[in-house]
C-alpha cells in the first residue's frame, strides 16, 4: 500500500496536477502527472511552507459514477496497491500523480490496474510529455 506520507492531501496540489500536468489515458483510469521542483525553497513559490522529499505522491479521484461507497473504496484500495507496485517507474521521484478512475475500474483487479499503470508510466507518451514539462509558476499556489 501507499503510505499516507506519499499521498496528495492538499487541494491546491490536486488542482495544479489536474490543470497543468500531463494527461495520459489508460483503459480504466486517466493519469495526470506534474513535476515538483526538487530544490528548497522552491523558486516557483508553489511549496513555500514545507520541504517535500521522497516522492512520487499519489492522489485519487474516484467519483460516484464508479459505484456506491463500497465499490469506490475497493477501487481506491486497488489503485493505491497498483501505484505502490509501480511507483519506481515514475519519470521523476519528485512528481505528483493523480489517478482519475473510470467506471470500468470497478471490474478490474489490482494486478490488471498495475499492468495498465506500468504500461502508461513506461510508455513513449509519458517520456515525451515529461521531457517537455516544467514546474508552472502561476497555477495552484496554496495560500
Amino acid at each position: 500500500m501507499t503510505a499516507s506520507s506519499h499521498r496528495i492531501t492538499r487541494g491546491s496540489d490536486f488542482s495544479r496536477t489536474l490543470k497543468s500536468g500531463a494527461r495520459v489515458n489508460a483503459r480504466d483510469f486517466v493519469v495526470h502527472l506534474a513535476p515538483v521542483g526538487p530544490r528548497w525553497p522552491d523558486p516557483s513559490g508553489l511549496r513555500r511552507d514545507v520541504a517535500m522529499t521522497g516522492g512520487p505522491w499519489l492522489g485519487l479521484v474516484v467519483s460516484k459514477s464508479v459505484g456506491n461507497a463500497v465499490v469506490r473504496h475497493t477501487v481506491a484500495r486497488r489503485l493505491r496497491a497498483a501505484f505502490a507496485a509501480t511507483r519506481h517507474l515514475c519519470p521523476s521521484p519528485e512528481t505528483f500523480v493523480v489517478l482519475r478512475a473510470r467506471r470500468s475500474a470497478a471490474e478490474s483487479s489490482s494486478d490488471e490496474l498495475a499492468e495498465q499503470l506500468r504500461s502508461v508510466l513506461t510508455g513513449r507518451k509519458v517520456a515525451e510529455l515529461t521531457r517537455t514539462m516544467t514546474v508552472p509558476v502561476d497555477v495552484g499556489v496554496g495560500r
